[in-house]
């Protein structure tokens, strides 16, 4: 089956996961602005969805990298309204256009990795209370079995 057509069979259960699991967005790093965000760049699959014992839902985070200039805006615009504007090292637009062509002598890339495997942990944590709230509703077997279609 498709993962679109198995994902639309989920799209109840994840409007309440998501309700469920905004108090532990809250409690984390990010705003939900930022986990929005993060959200838009994970994928769900499920690996083995033809083995009752090792089914498991899991996030693919691979994207999220691609979004993490973007959550350093959100947090500065954050900070900035909030009247606590972080000083950051001001870079002239000849090193900015470098670094933005992978050509910068900096090193990396500019994402904060702590951050990163941060957003990649809570996307799993999101993956796994959606996984046991379709188990709980009775519904896991019939995703598992619509994916292997």
């Amino acid at each position: 089956m498709a993962r679109q057509q198995w994902t639309d069979m989920i799209v109840g259960d994840r409007m309440a996961v998501d309700r469920d699991f905004s108090q532990r967005v809250t409690d984390s790093r990010f705003s939900r602005q930022e986990w929005g965000l993060i959200m838009t760049a994970v994928e769900f699959d499920i690996e083995n969805p033809g083995d009752d014992e090792q089914a498991k839902l899991v996030a693919d985070t691979s994207k999220v990298r691609q979004v993490m200039p973007e959550m350093e805006n959100i947090q500065s615009q954050m900070n900035a309204m909030g009247g606590k504007l972080q000083k950051k090292e001001s870079k002239g637009i000849f090193s900015s256009v470098k670094d933005a062509l992978g050509m910068g002598g900096g090193g990396g890339d500019g994402i904060d990795e702590e951050r990163l495997a941060a957003a990649e942990g809570l996307a799993q944590e999101y993956a796994d209370e959606l996984q046991s709230h379709l188990e709980s509703n009775d519904k896991w077997n019939r995703v598992r079995t619509a994916v292997q279609e």
